[in-house]
């Protein structure tokens, strides 16, 4: 899935090739549409990969990479809009070439599965494309899981081939959040944040391929009258190994060594009031996102349990010196933190955010202990 980082002007003038250049032709015998699979980046923004459809026929040369991640970085209120779920993306399209020069210089991997349609399918998916390309029907309202480059992809697909793309992936079974758990894994901060931000409809089931190699996986899964709907599968551009160090700060070990660290400043007041402060806002925060946003993964968000708004009333009752007020507040918030754990007993992150949980509940602790000395 593209997203900010691959709109450097570079892309930029990669993507803005004239939409006269590739409308619709006429197909030959001998033309291909083939699903292009990228492989994921280093930076969060390329960590899921990248999905688009290629038409290519050698008697005409007309060879066009669709693409379906594509927005404008320049869109008024950009970052609101994509919080709020209606930034517009659109479809845009580049030469062959160009499109893999792009991620060879990127080093990520491209394949390319090649699909088993008829002359007749062939032609029709040219032509939805073109014609996506040269209408308003390029814009679409871009959902992080639910209408993506991936998921708009295999759509078309679907529409022109009589059996649906298989849903038997290694990833079946999975939740949402436990698929895009294992793709940024690697990635601690990434995937604690993501974590966080999503809610409770990321824990059901997937019942769609929203990721790219989910996608290409589902394609090479899938059985059609005339045989497999890949026809061949090729690796267009491998990317080659980086020399990485062995130690990572980007890991729960160092999360968990910030929060140790952190533990020895609970029993401090400038420190129990700032977390208080910052939990409570992110309650808040966490609380209002799914409300005003229409990205339906960001609803129901239990880890307001956690960074809890109350926390906000606990630090006014210890501004106050409402005492009692304090202890009964502090008690709700760990009762609080102990259905969070119930929630999270069969969730993928537990681990990843233990340290927190103890650093929060220690705190608690503390600042009820201290409550009581003067109740």
């Amino acid at each position: 899935m593209h997203n900010i980082k691959v709109l450097t002007a570079l892309l930029l003038t990669f993507f803005s090739v004239t939409v006269k250049t590739y409308g619709q032709v006429p197909l030959s015998e001998q033309a291909n549409v083939s699903l292009l699979t990228c492989g994921a980046g280093e930076e969060l923004y390329s960590v899921f990969g990248h999905t688009a459809i290629r038409v290519y026929d050698p008697a005409t040369r007309f060879d066009v990479v669709y693409n379906f991640g594509t927005f404008d970085f320049d869109t008024p209120n950009f970052y609101p809009k994509f919080i709020k779920g209606n930034l517009q993306y659109f479809a845009s399209a580049s030469s062959y070439d160009d499109f893999v020069y792009t991620y060879q210089y990127y080093n990520r991997d491209v394949i390319e599965q090649t699909l088993n349609l008829t002359a007749a399918q062939k032609q029709a998916i040219a032509d939805e494309l073109a014609d996506i390309l040269t209408t308003d029907k390029r814009f679409y309202t871009y959902k992080f899981i639910h209408r993506n480059c991936t998921t708009m992809v295999a759509d078309i697909i679907n529409k022109h081939i009589p059996q649906k793309i298989s849903l038997k992936t290694p990833d079946s079974g999975l939740s949402y959040r436990e698929a895009l758990h294992k793709q940024v894994k690697n990635l601690f901060f990434e995937d604690l944040g993501i974590n966080l931000a999503f809610g409770a409809p990321t824990d059901e089931v997937s019942e769609k391929l929203f990721l790219p190699h989910q996608l290409m996986e589902g394609v090479a899964n899938t059985t059609t009258a005339v045989g497999s709907l890949a026809k061949n599968t090729k690796t267009v551009y491998k990317a080659t190994s980086q020399n990485k160090s062995s130690f990572s700060f980007n890991s729960i070990y160092v999360f968990a060594a910030i929060c140790l660290l952190l533990l020895a400043l609970t029993g401090k007041k400038l420190f129990q009031r700032s977390f208080l402060a910052i939990g409570g806002l992110l309650g808040i925060f966490f609380c209002t996102l799914g409300l005003i946003s229409s990205h339906t993964e960001l609803m129901y968000n239990y880890n307001a349990l956690l960074f809890n708004p109350i926390f906000l009333v606990l630090l006014y009752f210890i501004f106050t010196k409402k005492h009692k007020a304090v202890i009964s507040t502090s008690y709700a918030c760990l009762a609080c933190i102990g259905i969070y754990i119930l929630i999270l007993l069969n969730k993928s992150y537990l681990l990843l955010i233990l340290p927190l949980i103890t650093l929060t509940a220690v705190t608690l602790f503390r600042i009820t202990r201290e409550a009581k000395k003067q109740a």
